[in-house]
């Protein structure tokens, strides 16, 4: 087992621990169960890095595709939720088709939850409940 640690400059509006307000940098440490005398290319340190760099966008990607419902199955029956797992894996594709051609900066960035559509009558990113005549935040 190896530990890697990377030390990097902050993004502006970063907040820090204690320990990198120090120094102003930012430190991050990793472990991989990769042999220390792996051949060739997968043995180099540049490698490992951009490996576990890819690793943390797949988790990034599996946190969207929970946030749009996937694993959140509403039935018993297998056909209804195999209908809903198609539903939000198509929603988690849209979603990231969107984000790579129609989105930039922060918003390319967003989580689900950030995405979701305003309320045309409060101008509020959250849903009303209608009860009644009467409509609530």
């Amino acid at each position: 087992m190896r530990v890697f640690a990377r030390r990097e400059r902050p993004h502006p509006g970063a907040q820090l621990t204690l320990f990198e307000a120090e120094d102003g940098w930012r430190y991050s440490l990793w472990v991989t169960n990769l042999p220390e005398r792996t051949p060739g290319w997968r043995g180099q340190p540049a490698y490992i890095d951009a490996a576990h760099r890819v690793h943390a966008r797949v988790e990034d990607a599996i946190r969207t595709g929970k946030d749009t419902g996937i694993g959140k199955f509403p039935s018993h029956e297998l056909s209804l939720n195999r209908a809903w797992f198609t539903a939000a894996l198509t929603a988690a594709t849209l979603l990231a088709w969107l984000r790579h051609l129609a989105l930039d900066s922060d918003l390319a960035k967003a989580e689900p939850k950030t995405l979701r559509p305003v309320n045309r009558t409060s101008g509020v990113g959250s849903p009303v409940h209608v009860t009644g005549r009467r409509q609530r935040l």
